[in-house]
């Protein structure tokens, strides 16, 4: 019961640094890439990166589908120009999980520490940074901490039930990473707790590219949730979030065997290898939509326009 109540508590550590690293960083930069996000979306290819650079640095892929919904709300972007956008934060996003296989334990307490005295600067900067900081030795943290329980709490009886449950059907997998990333609104915890639970030997690769891909479909639910009573534009932007990552996860469900052995050609670690699996994913999906962004737009408008609500 210690153990479980700790679990709970590692992951709100965890929330709360993903929370405080993209204050920082939004602070430093987030209304500068905010109007970028406006202006510099005319094409899918420029959305595109644009995307992926916006959620490498806010470390968040929520963050910049709640922006870009309200930027559709506002009518400074138009639904069209968002498909770009969340495929690059697809991949963007996939930079969270890589930065969580460095071994930074040794900076935790100094970094921490770094980031409460800067907070003591009465500059918007320092305080920034310090945020960021202190946000970014909460999650090395937690981190820590469900490598240390993965053991303790997969020997549990409702924990080794639903390890062999997944471990026996992928789709079971698929469901639970998509359901717990959708109650804690973190794809990022999500995996790193997969990560955690890999590096003890508790889970197996594949499982764990299982859980990965249901998160990225779990990680919708934000976008979603942002675009209630937003309007038409947003409500499209929100689907069409939905149906790449759902679509991206069907198609890649007969193909977790190879991605698994992809995974594995560049390192042997295998917490390493859901990351890198996690960016393959990503970048063969969103890479394959590109081209025909147009149309998927199209494909978007035909299920959820008008004429299929009705209101035409």
């Amino acid at each position: 019961m210690r153990e479980l109540l700790l679990f709970i508590i590692y992951i709100l550590v965890f929330l709360t640094g993903m929370a405080l690293l993209r204050i920082g960083l939004f602070n430093l930069s987030g209304q500068s890439l905010k109007a970028v996000l406006s202006k510099v979306t005319g094409t899918p290819l420029k959305g595109f990166i644009t995307g992926t650079f916006i959620t490498g640095l806010l470390q968040s892929s929520s963050a910049v589908m709640v922006m870009t919904v309200g930027l559709v709300s506002a009518g400074s972007l138009s639904f069209s120009q968002t498909i770009g956008i969340i495929l690059g934060s697809n991949i963007g996003s996939t930079l969270t999980a890589e930065f969580m296989t460095i071994s930074l334990e040794t900076y935790i307490l100094p970094g921490a520490a770094a980031g409460a005295l800067l907070w003591l600067i009465p500059k918007t900067v320092c305080k920034s940074i310090g945020t960021a900081m202190i946000g970014l030795a909460s999650i090395f943290t937690a981190m820590n901490g469900f490598k240390n329980l993965a053991g303790p709490i997969s020997s549990f009886s409702i924990t080794d039930t639903l390890i062999q449950s997944m471990e026996n059907n992928l789709f079971i997998a698929i469901l639970i990473g998509m359901a717990f990333t959708a109650l804690i609104h973190s794809s990022s915890a999500t995996i790193g707790i997969a990560m955690s639970f890999l590096a003890g030997g508790e889970l197996t690769v594949f499982t764990g590219i299982a859980i990965m891909l249901g998160s990225n479909i779990g990680t919708c639910i934000t976008g979603y949730m942002a675009s209630l009573g937003s309007g038409d534009q947003a409500r499209f932007t929100a689907y069409a979030h939905i149906w790449l990552n759902v679509l991206g996860v069907l198609a890649f469900i007969p193909l977790i065997g190879p991605l698994e052995d992809a995974a594995a050609f560049f390192t042997s670690n295998k917490a390493v290898q859901l990351a890198h699996a996690g960016v393959l994913f990503n970048v063969i999906t969103s890479m394959a939509v590109l081209p025909f962004s147009g149309s998927f737009s199209k494909f978007i408008l035909l299920l959820h326009g008008p004429s299929s609500t009705g209101s035409r």
